[in-house]
Protein backbone atom coordinates (compact mmCIF):
# COMPACT_ATOMS: atom_id res chain seq x y z
CA UNK A 1 0.00 0.00 0.00
CA UNK A 2 3.03 2.32 0.06
CA UNK A 3 2.40 3.37 -3.55
CA UNK A 4 -1.21 4.31 -2.83
CA UNK A 5 -0.21 6.26 0.27
CA UNK A 6 2.42 8.24 -1.65
CA UNK A 7 -0.14 8.97 -4.37
CA UNK A 8 -2.54 10.35 -1.78
CA UNK A 9 0.25 12.36 -0.12
CA UNK A 10 1.19 13.95 -3.46
CA UNK A 11 -2.42 14.99 -4.17
CA UNK A 12 -2.78 16.53 -0.70
CA UNK A 13 0.44 18.53 -1.11
CA UNK A 14 -0.64 19.75 -4.55
CA UNK A 15 -3.98 20.93 -3.19
CA UNK A 16 -2.12 22.76 -0.40
CA UNK A 17 -0.27 24.72 -3.07
CA UNK A 18 3.21 23.17 -3.08
CA UNK A 19 5.12 23.49 -6.42
CA UNK A 20 4.26 20.58 -8.67
CA UNK A 21 7.74 19.43 -9.76
CA UNK A 22 9.15 19.56 -6.22
CA UNK A 23 6.07 17.84 -4.80
CA UNK A 24 6.43 14.82 -7.06
CA UNK A 25 10.22 14.71 -6.66
CA UNK A 26 10.10 15.21 -2.89
CA UNK A 27 7.38 12.61 -2.28
CA UNK A 28 9.25 10.14 -4.50
CA UNK A 29 12.50 10.76 -2.60
CA UNK A 30 10.89 10.32 0.84
CA UNK A 31 8.98 7.13 0.04
CA UNK A 32 11.79 5.74 -2.14
CA UNK A 33 14.30 6.03 0.70
CA UNK A 34 11.76 4.51 3.10
CA UNK A 35 11.07 1.55 0.78
CA UNK A 36 14.55 0.76 -0.54
CA UNK A 37 17.11 3.45 0.27
CA UNK A 38 19.14 5.71 -2.02
CA UNK A 39 20.14 2.78 -4.24
CA UNK A 40 16.67 2.95 -5.80
CA UNK A 41 17.62 6.24 -7.48
CA UNK A 42 20.85 4.95 -9.07
CA UNK A 43 19.22 4.83 -12.50
CA UNK A 44 17.57 8.25 -12.20
CA UNK A 45 20.32 10.05 -14.21
CA UNK A 46 19.76 7.65 -17.11
CA UNK A 47 16.01 8.34 -17.01
CA UNK A 48 16.65 12.08 -17.04
CA UNK A 49 19.04 11.68 -19.99
CA UNK A 50 16.42 9.71 -21.93
CA UNK A 51 13.93 12.54 -21.34
CA UNK A 52 16.42 15.13 -22.60
CA UNK A 53 17.16 13.07 -25.73
CA UNK A 54 13.51 12.48 -26.59
CA UNK A 55 13.00 13.84 -30.11
CA UNK A 56 9.19 13.93 -29.75
CA UNK A 57 9.41 16.27 -26.76
CA UNK A 58 11.71 18.58 -28.73
CA UNK A 59 8.55 19.82 -30.43
CA UNK A 60 7.29 21.29 -27.14
CA UNK A 61 9.71 24.26 -26.87
CA UNK A 62 9.55 24.89 -30.62
CA UNK A 63 5.75 25.11 -30.68
CA UNK A 64 5.86 27.27 -27.53
CA UNK A 65 8.32 29.60 -29.27
CA UNK A 66 6.05 29.78 -32.32
CA UNK A 67 3.10 30.71 -30.12
CA UNK A 68 4.96 33.33 -28.09
CA UNK A 69 6.34 35.04 -31.21
CA UNK A 70 2.87 35.15 -32.79
CA UNK A 71 1.41 36.49 -29.56
CA UNK A 72 3.86 39.41 -29.80
CA UNK A 73 2.91 40.26 -33.41
CA UNK A 74 -0.50 41.69 -32.37
CA UNK A 75 -2.06 38.90 -34.42
CA UNK A 76 -5.02 38.56 -32.05
CA UNK A 77 -5.75 42.29 -32.17
CA UNK A 78 -5.86 42.39 -35.97
CA UNK A 79 -7.98 39.25 -36.18
CA UNK A 80 -10.49 40.43 -33.56
CA UNK A 81 -10.82 43.88 -35.13
CA UNK A 82 -11.43 42.50 -38.63
CA UNK A 83 -13.74 39.68 -37.57
CA UNK A 84 -15.67 42.00 -35.23
CA UNK A 85 -16.46 44.32 -38.14
CA UNK A 86 -17.45 41.36 -40.30
CA UNK A 87 -19.85 39.68 -37.84
CA UNK A 88 -20.62 42.50 -35.38
CA UNK A 89 -23.83 43.44 -37.17
CA UNK A 90 -25.38 40.08 -36.27
CA UNK A 91 -26.92 39.32 -32.86
CA UNK A 92 -24.13 37.59 -30.97
CA UNK A 93 -21.73 38.51 -33.79
CA UNK A 94 -18.96 39.69 -31.47
CA UNK A 95 -19.13 36.43 -29.52
CA UNK A 96 -19.03 34.40 -32.75
CA UNK A 97 -16.04 36.46 -33.90
CA UNK A 98 -14.29 35.72 -30.61
CA UNK A 99 -14.85 31.97 -31.02
CA UNK A 100 -13.55 31.99 -34.62
CA UNK A 101 -10.50 34.05 -33.64
CA UNK A 102 -9.93 31.70 -30.69
CA UNK A 103 -9.94 28.77 -33.10
CA UNK A 104 -7.41 30.47 -35.39
CA UNK A 105 -5.19 31.41 -32.44
CA UNK A 106 -5.47 27.83 -31.17
CA UNK A 107 -4.22 26.41 -34.45
CA UNK A 108 -1.48 29.01 -34.85
CA UNK A 109 -0.25 29.83 -31.35
CA UNK A 110 -1.72 27.22 -28.99
CA UNK A 111 -0.77 29.37 -25.96
CA UNK A 112 -3.89 29.45 -23.76
CA UNK A 113 -2.76 32.25 -21.47
CA UNK A 114 -1.81 34.55 -24.36
CA UNK A 115 -5.08 33.87 -26.21
CA UNK A 116 -7.32 34.49 -23.17
CA UNK A 117 -5.43 37.63 -22.12
CA UNK A 118 -5.40 39.07 -25.65
CA UNK A 119 -9.11 38.50 -26.19
CA UNK A 120 -9.88 39.69 -22.66
CA UNK A 121 -8.07 42.97 -23.31
CA UNK A 122 -9.46 43.54 -26.82
CA UNK A 123 -12.81 41.78 -27.12
CA UNK A 124 -14.27 41.97 -23.59
CA UNK A 125 -14.44 45.80 -23.34
CA UNK A 126 -16.11 45.97 -26.77
CA UNK A 127 -18.71 43.34 -25.84
CA UNK A 128 -19.45 45.03 -22.52
CA UNK A 129 -19.74 48.42 -24.23
CA UNK A 130 -22.39 46.94 -26.56
CA UNK A 131 -24.44 45.62 -23.61
CA UNK A 132 -23.42 41.97 -23.83
CA UNK A 133 -24.31 39.88 -20.80
CA UNK A 134 -21.17 39.68 -18.66
CA UNK A 135 -21.52 35.93 -18.15
CA UNK A 136 -21.89 35.21 -21.85
CA UNK A 137 -18.98 37.48 -22.77
CA UNK A 138 -16.56 36.07 -20.20
CA UNK A 139 -17.60 32.47 -20.83
CA UNK A 140 -17.07 32.87 -24.57
CA UNK A 141 -13.57 34.32 -24.11
CA UNK A 142 -12.46 31.65 -21.63
CA UNK A 143 -13.85 28.78 -23.74
CA UNK A 144 -12.48 30.01 -27.06
CA UNK A 145 -9.10 30.73 -25.47
CA UNK A 146 -8.71 27.12 -24.37
CA UNK A 147 -9.35 25.63 -27.81
CA UNK A 148 -5.59 25.37 -28.21
CA UNK A 149 -5.64 22.32 -25.94
CA UNK A 150 -7.54 20.17 -28.47
CA UNK A 151 -7.03 21.94 -31.82
CA UNK A 152 -3.65 20.82 -33.24
CA UNK A 153 -0.81 21.56 -32.92
CA UNK A 154 -1.53 21.06 -29.22
CA UNK A 155 1.04 20.66 -26.44
CA UNK A 156 -1.31 18.21 -24.70
CA UNK A 157 -1.32 15.94 -27.77
CA UNK A 158 2.49 16.02 -27.99
CA UNK A 159 2.81 15.03 -24.32
CA UNK A 160 0.16 12.30 -24.64
CA UNK A 161 1.88 10.98 -27.76
CA UNK A 162 5.10 10.58 -25.77
CA UNK A 163 3.41 9.11 -22.67
CA UNK A 164 1.27 6.64 -24.61
CA UNK A 165 3.84 5.86 -27.31
CA UNK A 166 1.58 7.07 -30.14
CA UNK A 167 2.60 8.95 -33.32
CA UNK A 168 1.92 12.64 -32.70
CA UNK A 169 0.88 13.12 -36.33
CA UNK A 170 -1.89 10.54 -35.90
CA UNK A 171 -3.07 12.32 -32.75
CA UNK A 172 -3.15 15.64 -34.60
CA UNK A 173 -5.27 14.10 -37.37
CA UNK A 174 -7.65 12.44 -34.90
CA UNK A 175 -8.13 15.68 -32.95
CA UNK A 176 -9.24 17.78 -35.94
CA UNK A 177 -12.85 16.55 -36.07
CA UNK A 178 -13.52 16.80 -32.29
CA UNK A 179 -12.09 20.33 -32.38
CA UNK A 180 -14.31 21.33 -35.31
CA UNK A 181 -17.40 19.85 -33.61
CA UNK A 182 -16.62 21.70 -30.39
CA UNK A 183 -16.20 25.02 -32.24
CA UNK A 184 -19.47 24.38 -34.08
CA UNK A 185 -21.32 23.71 -30.81
CA UNK A 186 -19.93 26.90 -29.27
CA UNK A 187 -21.25 28.92 -32.22
CA UNK A 188 -24.60 27.06 -32.14
CA UNK A 189 -24.94 27.88 -28.44
CA UNK A 190 -24.40 31.59 -29.15
CA UNK A 191 -26.96 31.54 -31.97
CA UNK A 192 -29.54 29.76 -29.82
CA UNK A 193 -28.97 32.16 -26.92
CA UNK A 194 -29.43 35.20 -29.14
CA UNK A 195 -32.53 33.64 -30.70
CA UNK A 196 -34.34 33.23 -27.38
CA UNK A 197 -32.61 35.98 -25.37
CA UNK A 198 -31.53 38.66 -27.86
CA UNK A 199 -30.77 41.11 -25.04
CA UNK A 200 -27.80 38.98 -23.92
CA UNK A 201 -25.83 39.72 -27.11
CA UNK A 202 -27.30 42.57 -29.18
CA UNK A 203 -26.05 43.37 -32.65
CA UNK A 204 -23.38 46.05 -32.93
CA UNK A 205 -24.62 49.18 -34.73
CA UNK A 206 -22.69 50.04 -37.87
CA UNK A 207 -20.40 52.97 -37.08
CA UNK A 208 -19.12 53.77 -40.56
CA UNK A 209 -21.78 53.69 -43.23
CA UNK A 210 -19.19 54.45 -45.90
CA UNK A 211 -17.29 51.28 -45.14
CA UNK A 212 -18.56 48.78 -47.72
CA UNK A 213 -19.24 45.14 -47.01
CA UNK A 214 -16.64 44.21 -49.59
CA UNK A 215 -14.01 46.26 -47.75
CA UNK A 216 -14.88 44.49 -44.47
CA UNK A 217 -14.56 41.08 -46.10
CA UNK A 218 -11.24 42.07 -47.70
CA UNK A 219 -9.85 43.33 -44.37
CA UNK A 220 -10.92 40.10 -42.67
CA UNK A 221 -9.27 37.99 -45.38
CA UNK A 222 -6.03 39.99 -45.15
CA UNK A 223 -5.98 39.39 -41.38
CA UNK A 224 -6.82 35.68 -41.67
CA UNK A 225 -4.64 34.60 -44.62
CA UNK A 226 -1.15 34.94 -42.99
CA UNK A 227 -1.88 32.85 -39.85
CA UNK A 228 -3.98 30.46 -41.92
CA UNK A 229 -1.04 29.95 -44.30
CA UNK A 230 1.18 29.11 -41.34
CA UNK A 231 -1.40 26.61 -40.05
CA UNK A 232 -1.59 24.95 -43.48
CA UNK A 233 2.20 24.74 -43.73
CA UNK A 234 2.70 23.32 -40.22
CA UNK A 235 -0.20 20.86 -40.11
CA UNK A 236 -0.10 20.11 -43.84
CA UNK A 237 3.55 19.05 -43.64
CA UNK A 238 2.63 16.63 -40.83
CA UNK A 239 -0.54 15.23 -42.39
CA UNK A 240 1.09 14.66 -45.78
CA UNK A 241 4.12 12.98 -44.21
CA UNK A 242 6.58 15.56 -45.54
CA UNK A 243 7.80 16.40 -42.03
CA UNK A 244 7.63 14.91 -38.56
CA UNK A 245 5.89 16.95 -35.83
CA UNK A 246 9.30 17.94 -34.47
CA UNK A 247 10.47 19.13 -37.89
CA UNK A 248 7.20 20.97 -38.52
CA UNK A 249 7.49 22.70 -35.13
CA UNK A 250 10.86 24.11 -36.26
CA UNK A 251 9.19 25.18 -39.51
CA UNK A 252 6.45 26.83 -37.44
CA UNK A 253 9.02 28.76 -35.41
CA UNK A 254 10.60 30.13 -38.60
CA UNK A 255 7.14 30.89 -40.01
CA UNK A 256 6.22 32.82 -36.86
CA UNK A 257 9.32 35.00 -37.27
CA UNK A 258 8.39 35.58 -40.94
CA UNK A 259 4.89 36.67 -39.87
CA UNK A 260 6.43 39.02 -37.31
CA UNK A 261 8.36 40.62 -40.18
CA UNK A 262 5.18 40.85 -42.29
CA UNK A 263 3.28 42.49 -39.40
CA UNK A 264 6.27 44.83 -38.86
CA UNK A 265 6.73 43.64 -35.29
CA UNK A 266 10.12 41.99 -35.73
CA UNK A 267 13.10 43.03 -33.63
CA UNK A 268 15.97 41.16 -32.05
CA UNK A 269 14.65 42.22 -28.64
CA UNK A 270 11.31 40.58 -29.48
CA UNK A 271 13.09 37.33 -30.42
CA UNK A 272 15.18 37.51 -27.24
CA UNK A 273 12.12 38.09 -25.02
CA UNK A 274 10.19 35.32 -26.81
CA UNK A 275 13.14 32.95 -26.31
CA UNK A 276 13.28 33.75 -22.59
CA UNK A 277 9.53 33.12 -22.21
CA UNK A 278 9.93 29.85 -24.11
CA UNK A 279 12.75 28.72 -21.81
CA UNK A 280 10.65 29.52 -18.72
CA UNK A 281 7.61 27.53 -19.88
CA UNK A 282 9.75 24.65 -21.22
CA UNK A 283 11.75 24.47 -17.98
CA UNK A 284 8.49 24.24 -16.02
CA UNK A 285 7.18 21.40 -18.21
CA UNK A 286 10.44 19.41 -18.08
CA UNK A 287 10.88 19.98 -14.32
CA UNK A 288 7.42 18.47 -13.82
CA UNK A 289 8.36 15.62 -16.18
CA UNK A 290 11.53 14.80 -14.22
CA UNK A 291 9.65 14.92 -10.90
CA UNK A 292 6.91 12.74 -12.39
CA UNK A 293 9.55 10.29 -13.70
CA UNK A 294 10.94 9.85 -10.17
CA UNK A 295 7.42 9.51 -8.77
CA UNK A 296 6.35 6.86 -11.29
CA UNK A 297 9.59 4.93 -10.73
CA UNK A 298 9.00 4.67 -6.96
CA UNK A 299 5.27 4.07 -7.46
CA UNK A 300 6.02 1.12 -9.77
CA UNK A 301 8.78 -0.26 -7.51
CA UNK A 302 6.44 -0.36 -4.50
CA UNK A 303 3.83 -2.28 -6.51
CA UNK A 304 1.29 0.53 -6.62
CA UNK A 305 0.74 0.13 -10.36
CA UNK A 306 -0.08 -3.60 -10.04
CA UNK A 307 -2.46 -2.98 -7.13
CA UNK A 308 -4.28 -0.26 -9.05
CA UNK A 309 -4.33 -2.30 -12.26
CA UNK A 310 -5.88 -5.29 -10.47
CA UNK A 311 -8.54 -3.06 -8.95
CA UNK A 312 -9.36 -1.38 -12.29
CA UNK A 313 -9.60 -4.75 -14.05
CA UNK A 314 -12.29 -5.85 -11.57
CA UNK A 315 -14.60 -2.91 -12.30
CA UNK A 316 -18.15 -3.82 -13.42
CA UNK A 317 -18.81 -3.22 -17.10
CA UNK A 318 -15.24 -4.12 -18.09
CA UNK A 319 -14.13 -1.68 -20.83
CA UNK A 320 -17.00 0.76 -20.41
CA UNK A 321 -16.77 0.71 -16.63
CA UNK A 322 -13.06 1.51 -16.91
CA UNK A 323 -13.61 4.30 -19.47
CA UNK A 324 -16.34 5.96 -17.39
CA UNK A 325 -14.27 5.81 -14.19
CA UNK A 326 -11.10 7.02 -15.95
CA UNK A 327 -12.91 10.01 -17.47
CA UNK A 328 -14.54 10.88 -14.13
CA UNK A 329 -11.20 10.70 -12.31
CA UNK A 330 -9.48 12.94 -14.87
CA UNK A 331 -12.41 15.38 -14.86
CA UNK A 332 -12.42 15.68 -11.05
CA UNK A 333 -8.63 15.96 -10.81
CA UNK A 334 -8.79 18.73 -13.42
CA UNK A 335 -10.60 20.88 -10.85
CA UNK A 336 -7.47 20.92 -8.70
CA UNK A 337 -4.32 20.11 -10.71
CA UNK A 338 -2.92 21.00 -14.13
CA UNK A 339 -3.04 18.96 -17.33
CA UNK A 340 0.74 18.41 -17.26
CA UNK A 341 0.63 16.62 -13.90
CA UNK A 342 -2.36 14.52 -14.98
CA UNK A 343 -0.59 13.57 -18.22
CA UNK A 344 2.64 12.50 -16.51
CA UNK A 345 1.19 10.83 -13.40
CA UNK A 346 -2.38 9.61 -13.99
CA UNK A 347 -2.21 8.65 -17.67
CA UNK A 348 0.77 6.23 -17.29
CA UNK A 349 -1.21 4.43 -14.58
CA UNK A 350 -4.34 4.12 -16.74
CA UNK A 351 -2.60 3.31 -20.04
CA UNK A 352 -1.52 -0.31 -19.31
CA UNK A 353 -5.03 -1.18 -18.14
CA UNK A 354 -6.59 0.34 -21.27
CA UNK A 355 -4.15 -1.54 -23.50
CA UNK A 356 -4.74 -4.87 -21.74
CA UNK A 357 -8.50 -4.41 -22.25
CA UNK A 358 -8.02 -3.99 -26.01
CA UNK A 359 -9.03 -0.32 -26.02
CA UNK A 360 -7.89 1.69 -29.03
CA UNK A 361 -5.17 3.90 -27.55
CA UNK A 362 -5.62 6.62 -30.19
CA UNK A 363 -9.28 6.94 -29.22
CA UNK A 364 -8.34 6.81 -25.53
CA UNK A 365 -5.80 9.62 -26.03
CA UNK A 366 -8.35 11.89 -27.72
CA UNK A 367 -10.80 11.25 -24.87
CA UNK A 368 -8.12 12.27 -22.38
CA UNK A 369 -7.18 15.40 -24.40
CA UNK A 370 -10.81 16.52 -24.62
CA UNK A 371 -11.23 15.86 -20.90
CA UNK A 372 -8.05 17.71 -19.97
CA UNK A 373 -9.23 20.79 -21.85
CA UNK A 374 -11.92 21.28 -19.19
CA UNK A 375 -9.20 21.62 -16.53
CA UNK A 376 -8.54 25.15 -17.84
CA UNK A 377 -12.18 26.12 -17.22
CA UNK A 378 -13.24 24.30 -14.07
CA UNK A 379 -13.21 26.28 -10.83
CA UNK A 380 -11.60 26.80 -8.40
CA UNK A 381 -8.20 26.50 -10.17
CA UNK A 382 -9.02 26.85 -13.88
CA UNK A 383 -6.14 28.87 -15.32
CA UNK A 384 -8.27 30.56 -17.99
CA UNK A 385 -10.50 31.99 -15.27
CA UNK A 386 -7.51 33.59 -13.55
CA UNK A 387 -6.07 34.87 -16.83
CA UNK A 388 -9.34 36.62 -17.70
CA UNK A 389 -9.98 37.97 -14.21
CA UNK A 390 -6.51 39.53 -14.25
CA UNK A 391 -7.36 41.72 -17.27
CA UNK A 392 -11.14 42.13 -16.85
CA UNK A 393 -12.69 45.48 -15.85
CA UNK A 394 -13.60 45.88 -12.13
CA UNK A 395 -17.33 45.45 -12.81
CA UNK A 396 -16.75 41.86 -13.95
CA UNK A 397 -16.84 39.72 -10.83
CA UNK A 398 -15.22 36.32 -10.41
CA UNK A 399 -18.71 34.88 -9.92
CA UNK A 400 -19.74 36.22 -13.36
CA UNK A 401 -16.82 34.35 -14.95
CA UNK A 402 -17.64 31.14 -13.03
CA UNK A 403 -21.28 31.27 -14.13
CA UNK A 404 -20.33 32.14 -17.70
CA UNK A 405 -18.13 29.11 -18.29
CA UNK A 406 -20.69 26.53 -17.06
CA UNK A 407 -22.52 26.15 -20.43
CA UNK A 408 -19.20 25.76 -22.24
CA UNK A 409 -18.00 23.11 -19.78
CA UNK A 410 -21.25 21.22 -20.40
CA UNK A 411 -20.66 21.48 -24.17
CA UNK A 412 -17.16 20.04 -23.74
CA UNK A 413 -18.57 17.17 -21.68
CA UNK A 414 -21.21 16.64 -24.42
CA UNK A 415 -18.50 16.32 -27.09
CA UNK A 416 -16.57 13.97 -24.80
CA UNK A 417 -19.70 11.81 -24.42
CA UNK A 418 -20.25 11.81 -28.20
CA UNK A 419 -16.68 10.61 -28.79
CA UNK A 420 -17.24 7.84 -26.21
CA UNK A 421 -20.60 6.69 -27.59
CA UNK A 422 -20.13 7.35 -31.32
CA UNK A 423 -16.38 7.12 -32.05
CA UNK A 424 -17.09 6.29 -35.69
CA UNK A 425 -18.53 9.79 -36.18
CA UNK A 426 -15.03 11.09 -35.52
CA UNK A 427 -13.23 8.55 -37.69
CA UNK A 428 -12.14 6.34 -34.77
CA UNK A 429 -13.01 3.04 -33.15
CA UNK A 430 -13.24 2.18 -29.46
CA UNK A 431 -11.26 -1.08 -29.73
CA UNK A 432 -8.43 -2.46 -31.83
Amino acid sequence: MIGMIMFGAALVMLMLGFPVAFTFGGVALFFGIYAEGMDLFAFMPFRIMSVMQNTVLMAVPLFIFMGVVLQRTRLAEQLLTSMGRLFGGLPGGLAISTILVGALLAASTGVVGASVVAMGLISLPVMLAHKYDKRLATGTICASGTLGQIVPPSIILIILGDVLGLPVGDLFKAAVMPGVVLIGLYIAYILIMTRFKPETAPAMPKEDEGNSRGKEILDALLAIIPPLALIVVVLGSIFTGIATPTESSALGGVGAVVLAIIYRQFSFKMVWDASKDTVKVTAMVFAILIGATAFSMVFSYTGGDYLLEDWLMMLPGEQWGFIILAMLVILVLGFFIDFVEISFIIVPILAPVAESMGINMLWFAILIAMNLQTSFLTPPFGFSLFYLKGVAPPEVRTLDIYKGIIPFILLQILVLALIVIFPEWFGMSATY
